[in-house]
């Protein structure tokens, strides 16, 4: 209960606030680090950039995990003593025990502490990022097609110079999907499985395969080894989310499940084909990427009201991920 709790405070913050200064952002600490590192190990010969990226990995990985269970731990051994302190109030003749002052003090303690984890947990969500950023390249092709290209490169490492109206949209509505898992569920997966820790090794490793796990030479610098560990490690971690994400898209039609499998090989990644092939099934949508990929050829080309409808079935997805995913955790712990 308490993490549901928690959950539905960060995604409240969220809702409200969207993403904290970048100052006092743990995600843009976690992109410092994995920068500074990735300057050394991108630079070494294959074998030893392998070495120094696995490890790199772990001690940034465990640096934030024993970071996060530490706050976590002061934070719900003032929970604890909050419930102690009803508790007492409760059995008392009169139920005003826990109007004393140091009573007060102690509730008002575990808020702040219940407060300050929906802060932290909402760091490791961005789904009002997500939204915004996918609703902003619809606005912007509104203006123009260049516009709506040069949008899009904020979003996407693809070139979008010559892409048409349509591909620029398909573009923007796969980013969605596929973050609907990175950005939201899979956090809220590791969050209720193992506390803040899971959700912060969760969003270092993604943000890692974001910033390494690149095949071959990218900007210049040859990754292939350096970012192995970390491509290997977001696959893993976002293997069992993905497909959550991808049957929640669908609304659990099960059905369709050998069309979602079929759809989902057709990606290089293990784990993105999973919810941007159940995006294009529900939508009846054509996503593709040139020379890579192109999933449910048979349906239309994304139109103006496309990113809308996407946003749409994505929110309805996020939102009953997490309730399956907090129903999930809670009978996990029955005894």
């Amino acid at each position: 209960m308490t993490g549901a709790l928690i959950l539905l405070l960060a995604l409240g913050i969220d809702r409200r606030w969207g993403e904290p200064p970048v100052v006092f952002h743990p995600v843009v600490w976690i992109g410092n680090y994995l920068k500074i590192c990735g300057r050394v190990t991108v630079r070494c010969p294959p074998a030893l950039a392998f070495a120094l990226g696995a490890l790199a990995w772990a001690l940034g990985a465990g640096t934030v995990a024993a970071l996060a269970w530490v706050l976590q731990h002061w934070a719900l051994g003032l929970v604890a003593d909050a419930v102690r302190v009803l508790q007492a109030a409760l059995g008392d003749a009169g139920g005003a025990g826990w109007m004393t002052g140091a009573a007060l003090t102690t509730l008002a303690l575990a808020a702040f502490a219940l407060a300050l984890l929906g802060a932290l947990l909402k760091t490791m969500l961005a789904w009002r990022m997500l939204r915004d950023e996918a609703g902003a390249v619809e606005a912007a092709l509104t203006q123009s097609l260049d516009a709506g290209r040069e949008r899009l490169s904020w979003l996407v490492s693809r070139d979008t110079a010559q892409l048409s109206a349509s591909e620029v949209r398909e573009s923007a509505i796969e980013t969605l999907a596929e973050n609907l898992n990175d950005s939201v569920v899979a956090p809220i997966f590791w969050f209720l499985l193992l506390g803040l820790p899971g959700a912060a090794v969760y969003r270092f490793a993604n943000t890692a395969d974001a910033m390494w796990g690149y095949r071959g030479t990218y900007k210049g610098q040859h990754w292939e080894w350096a970012g192995k560990w970390a491509a290997w490690a977001d696959d893993w971690l976002s293997w069992l989310p993905a497909r959550i994400t991808g049957l929640t898209l669908l609304s659990w039609r099960l059905h369709w499940l050998t069309k979602l499998r079929r759809e989902a090989r057709k990606t290089p990644s293990p784990n993105g084909g999973w919810p941007m092939g159940a995006m294009a099934l529900r939508l009846n949508l054509r996503l593709a990427k040139p020379g890579t990929y192109e999933l449910n050829p048979t349906g239309s080309e994304p139109d103006s009201s496309a990113i809308a409808r996407a946003y749409g079935l994505a929110l309805s997805a996020m939102l009953k991920s997490a309730a399956l995913l907090a129903l999930g955790a809670f009978l996990l712990r029955l005894p």
